[in-house]
């Protein structure tokens, strides 16, 4: 049923393969088997897409409402656990992970040695309802009512670039100067543009010649002097190779740390939410 479901949400069996770390084969048939025992065709493939059959329509929101509760049973079970044993899972944004974290789990690894840590650094936000995390690092306040929410600190972001990009460019001064420079984009969609026009101001495609989901990767980029990045002001001001842009200019945003509310009754959560909590309040409060 899981494998229905997460076919349906992607729309393909590589996509929902990838998605719950399967293979396409092995995803298909489960599929088909399901098909086999409910006598009811799911899906039928438009050009390389799978979309759902009326019958498939009708099964779905069972579908879903069966792993929710498999989900809440599983979190249920996880709530109960009282050991310090065991693995906990923390989703954080790849850079902060790369130049914050490991100094954090070394120490957290010295004084609780029997929880692993397992960290998903990506740009993208995992979803902890479903148990893709067990603990997430934000920059916004989640709205979903099964999670708890505990701010750390305000972080401020500015522009960076590197020493000879300004130089080259004549080391912008106003928002105006900084107008004729490139900056590095995360994707094609124009969400960051339009963010930043919103304060003010006036960039046109023509300022985002590269593109790279990567913050890792802008980074690089960045120092090598491809254009100007945004980055946290405890990274950016640390790095030698990286200058401020426009050094009066700065983004002010807060940082929460999320748990699934039920998780915060497990031992071992707990622990590590508490413990994560009080170190990034340390690193904020130094900032």
């Amino acid at each position: 049923m899981r494998a229905f479901l997460v076919t349906a949400e992607e729309g393909s069996l590589s996509a929902a393969a990838r998605a719950l770390n399967s293979s396409q084969p092995t995803l298909g048939r489960q599929v088909s088997a399901l098909e086999d025992e409910l006598g009811l065709a799911l899906f039928e493939r438009i050009g390389t897409k799978l979309t759902l059959t009326p019958g498939g329509l009708e099964l779905i929101q069972h579908a879903r409402a069966m792993c929710d509760a498999a989900t809440r049973a599983s979190l249920t079970a996880s709530g109960q656990s009282q050991s310090l044993e065991g693995t906990v899972c923390i989703s954080v944004g790849e850079i902060f992970a790369g130049h914050v974290l490991p100094p954090i789990i070394e120490k957290l690894r010295m004084q609780e040695p029997g929880i692993e840590i397992e960290i998903v650094a990506s740009n993208s936000s995992s979803d902890l309802r479903r148990r893709e995390a067990d603990i997430g690092f934000r920059a916004l306040k989640p709205t979903q009512p099964d999670l708890i929410a505990k701010k750390v600190c305000d972080l401020t972001s500015r522009f960076y670039a590197s020493s000879g990009y300004l130089e080259k460019i004549g080391y912008p001064q106003t928002m105006e100067d900084l107008c004729r420079a490139d900056f590095i984009d995360f994707d094609d969609t124009g969400v960051y543009r339009k963010y930043l026009n919103d304060l003010g101001f006036n960039l046109t495609p023509r300022n985002f010649p590269v593109r790279a989901e990567s913050h890792f990767l802008q980074w690089e980029l960045a120092k090598s002097g491809v254009g100007i990045v945004t980055a946290l002001e405890m990274i950016g001001d640390a790095e030698p190779a990286m200058e401020r842009a426009l050094s009066d200019f700065m983004l002010v945003h807060s940082m929460w740390l999320v748990a699934h509310r039920e998780l915060k009754t497990s031992r071992r959560i707990k622990m590590v939410f508490d413990f994560l909590y009080r170190e990034f309040k340390a690193i904020c409060v130094s900032c």
